[in-house]
């Protein structure tokens, strides 16, 4: 489109103006605080995710005051903190390298990460509604992070590497269905989850449902290994462990998949080709709510309760092991704990290359894990709902207006984000 300027000296202006926009914002920065002076950790996560899909860069400083976030300002970055409720602070370009010199001594646990682009989200998820929620979709709505869902369909069909980020949580990859029968059998929710799954199962040439699941598994692993990030929580944790070591057996009763178990499943695991567990049992009774030993059950947590039941997480050197740095950014250290079909791991059934970000130690359980496989990285984080410490099938979901602050939901933002760290100050 031709422009025909009458007014040279307005046009001279307008130039002048827009010069002026630019120069301030590439002489300010705002931060985002991460400490107890934040409003609304939660949205923080959004707006730093929103700026990077406006291609502005971000610095995320680990270790510093929380894991703070600084970006260059500008009036659209400002107005979206006003919007979405989220603190900030307008430093000069002065002020800001003076945090990056401090932050860059040999003797300070402090660094800054840049982040690069917004990474692609994909949920793993049924798309029939189940009477329960999904702490990762909660969050990512709160915050305004944008996901795809896709399911056994999706993967089967070779669509996973479209992305850079999955999620899996409270899913049964061992063709159990959840070990609800005894409980929920007869409820339609269940019997039509068990037919969607063997309809699936049959259009892609699976006698049963648990071999499906195992392709599925696979896939999964093979988008790790390719240099995808996942992220599990609940019994998407430790099932999708059980399925790989289950590789070749048939570890489902009758109830599930018309025949019986091996009984002697559990002395044929391979936990060689496991990411995070090693030497489990299978809990062998269909109609017990428990997969294996691996979680550490209510009856092994003594004396653990709502108001007393914590985590610590671990500190790790933000120059030399900057993914778990990231991965463990908070404004608390001691975290409310909260239970799920799986709850937390035992620690003895963690293999020695596992780094663990998050434990009890009296109580010998670890909360959050984390590994590297192939090219990419998989974190696990027990429990199903951060902010409600026993939730139930058909409770109502957890309203994060009220939990601005959640240190718990917390760690899960923090794995939606680190992938967008620039990958040649990754050093682990």
């Amino acid at each position: 489109m031709v422009m025909h300027l009458k007014k040279p000296k307005l046009f001279v202006l307008i130039l002048t103006a827009l010069f002026l926009v630019g120069y301030v914002g590439k002489a300010t920065q705002i931060l985002l605080p991460m400490d107890q002076e934040q409003k609304n950790h939660l949205k923080a996560y959004g707006l730093a995710y929103w700026a990077l899909t406006k291609s502005v860069e971000v610095e995320w400083l680990l270790n510093y005051r929380g894991g703070c976030f600084m970006m260059a300002q500008n009036i659209a970055i400002e107005n979206e903190c006003v919007i979405r409720g989220v603190s900030y602070t307008v430093l000069s370009e002065a002020q800001a390298q003076s945090i990056r010199n401090e932050m860059a001594g040999p003797e300070v646990n402090q660094d800054v990460m840049k982040l690069e682009k917004p990474p692609k989200i994909a949920v793993y998820s049924p798309k029939e509604k189940r009477p329960w929620d999904d702490a990762v979709t909660l969050v990512m709505t709160y915050a305004e992070i944008p996901y795809d869902v896709v399911f056994d369909e999706e993967l089967l069909s070779d669509k996973l590497p479209k992305y850079d980020w999955l999620h899996l949580h409270h899913e049964d990859f061992t063709g159990q269905y959840g070990k609800f029968y005894a409980a929920y059998h007869n409820f339609p929710w269940y019997q039509q989850q068990v037919r969607t799954y063997e309809a699936v199962a049959q259009k892609f040439g699976f006698q049963k449902v648990s071999q499906m699941k195992l392709a599925v598994v696979k896939k999964i692993r093979e988008f790790v290994s390719g240099g995808g990030f996942l992220f599990a929580m609940c019994s998407a944790t430790d099932t999708y462990d059980i399925a790989l070591a289950a590789d070749g057996l048939d570890i489902c009763a009758s109830i599930y998949d018309g025949d019986g178990a091996d009984p002697r499943a559990s002395s044929k695991l391979n936990f060689n080709n496991t990411f995070a567990f090693r030497n489990f049992r299978l809990v062998d009774d269909p109609m017990q709510y428990e997969y294996s030993d691996i979680d550490n059950q209510v009856y092994e947590r003594p004396g653990m309760r709502e108001a007393t039941d914590y985590f610590q997480l671990f500190q790790f050197s933000a120059k030399w092991d900057p993914i778990p740095t990231m991965l463990t950014q908070n404004h608390e250290t001691s975290i409310k704990a909260f239970m799920g079909q799986t709850t937390a791991f035992k620690s003895k059934m963690i293999k020695s290359d596992v780094v663990v970000m998050g434990e009890n130690k009296a109580i010998n359980e670890s909360k959050y894990i984390h590994g590297n496989f192939g090219k990419g990285t998989w974190t696990f984080y027990g429990g199903h709902d951060p902010e409600d410490y026993e939730h139930r099938v058909g409770e109502e979901p957890t309203d994060l207006n009220l939990h601005p602050n959640s240190p718990g939901y917390r760690l899960i933002l923090n794995n939606i984000l680190f992938p967008a760290a620039k990958k040649k100050k990754q050093k682990t």
